[in-house]
C-alpha cells in the first residue's frame, strides 16, 4: 500500500510540473487592466487613410504589472525590427495586420516588443503566429511606436483559432 501512495504522489508531481510549464494563453484584452476594459475601442482596427497627416499613437492605457515574469503565449502579427534575411531577433507583436505601418499604432498596452536572441524564422512573418516567452510590463521606444510590454521569446508557434 505504501508503494501505491508513493507512485500516486510521483504521478501527481509530474502532472503538476507539466501544468506549471504550460504558458498562460493571453488575448490582447488581457493586457488591458480590467478597470479600463470598458473604455476599449470595440470598433476594431482603425481605417486606413492615405490622405492627410499621419495619425499619432494614443498613449492612454495602463499596464498589468502582475503579469510580469509570467510565461505566456499570445497571438499576433509580426513587424520586424532587427535580423537577417532568414531570422529576426527583434520585432513588434501587434493585434491586427498593418498596425504601426498602414494605420496609427495601437496604444502601448496593445504592442509587445519581442526579443529572440537566437533568432526566429522569417517565413512565419506575415501570418498570425503565437509568441511564447516570458512577459514583462515595461515600456520600449522604437522608431514605429512606444510599447508597453516585452517578451523574451523562446519560440514561435503556428496560430490555431482554438
Amino acid at each position: 500500500m505504501k508503494k501505491f501512495w508513493s507512485v500516486c504522489t510521483l504521478l501527481l508531481s509530474v502532472s503538476f510540473m507539466a501544468i506549471a510549464d504550460e504558458p498562460l494563453k493571453l488575448d490582447w484584452l488581457d493586457l488591458i487592466p480590467e478597470s479600463e476594459r470598458g473604455q476599449f475601442d470595440t470598433q476594431g482596427m482603425p481605417q486606413v487613410s492615405h490622405d492627410g497627416e499621419q495619425m499619432l499613437q494614443p498613449l492612454t492605457g495602463g499596464f498589468r504589472e502582475e503579469l510580469s515574469g509570467s510565461k505566456v503565449k499570445i497571438p499576433g502579427f509580426v513587424i520586424p525590427l532587427e535580423g537577417t534575411d532568414t531570422h529576426i531577433t527583434e520585432f513588434l507583436l501587434v493585434p491586427y495586420f498593418g498596425a504601426c505601418i498602414h494605420v496609427p499604432p495601437p496604444p502601448p498596452n496593445q504592442i509587445v516588443y519581442v526579443r529572440f536572441p537566437s533568432g526566429a524564422p522569417v517565413q512565419q512573418l506575415w501570418d498570425v503566429v503565437y509568441v511564447v516567452g516570458e512577459l514583462t510590463a515595461e515600456t520600449q521606444s522604437t522608431d514605429l511606436a512606444l510599447t508597453g510590454y516585452t517578451i523574451d521569446g523562446v519560440r514561435l508557434e503556428q496560430y490555431d483559432d482554438e
